[in-house]
């Protein structure tokens, strides 16, 4: 079982799944499980190795005119050109409020409808979004991977970590609070 040390200095990283994560940490581990049949060369994401394989059939991969990013197919590239052209195609029908992706309009109408899809098969809570589920579960399960460096307490979930870090009010250890470890467990 691998261990990273996740080290955040006032920069806040967050990660809508453990896969995510995963992927993230393949940046600072060098990681590269995908690899070129043709040639051999390595990436850390099945989808580059999908842009590569396109040079070895004289294919062209789709390129991004704005920032160079590379795609497999014109409908994933139009998608990504939303972050450029600011257009959020998506309204919600109750307050108007714009998307530019179909689920996170999918998730915005839970505020209005109370939806919570995702249920603790433990004590029955339920959550509007997966990610609220999964950081609950952690409770249950008794894993406390934020820990205080100014008192060695660990909680389950960074915010928590967070509003403890307030009783730690005296300058000496609250400057403590912008440098924190964090370790988890992959």
């Amino acid at each position: 079982m691998a261990v990273f040390r996740v080290f955040l200095d006032r920069q806040k990283k967050n990660f809508s799944n453990n896969q995510s994560l995963v992927v993230h940490m393949r940046i600072h581990t060098g990681e590269k499980p995908f690899s070129c049949m043709t040639c051999g060369r390595g990436f850390s994401q099945k989808g580059n190795l999908g842009i590569h394989m396109k040079g070895h059939t004289g294919e062209e991969p789709l390129s991004c005119t704005a920032c160079g990013k590379r795609f497999l197919t014109k409908s994933c590239l139009n998608i990504h050109m939303r972050i450029h052209t600011g257009e959020k195609p998506f309204s919600c029908t109750t307050c108007e409020k714009r998307f530019a992706y179909k689920h996170t309009l999918t998730n915005h109408m839970r505020i209005h409808t109370g939806e919570k899809p995702f249920v603790c098969v433990i004590c029955g809570k339920g959550f509007a979004q997966k990610g609220g589920l999964v950081t609950h579960t952690k409770g249950h399960m008794g894993e406390r991977p934020f820990n205080c460096n100014t008192c060695g307490k660990r909680f389950s979930q960074s915010t928590l970590l967070a509003t403890h870090m307030t009783t730690h009010t005296d300058e000496k250890h609250f400057s403590n609070y912008n440098h924190i470890f964090i370790t988890v467990t992959a």
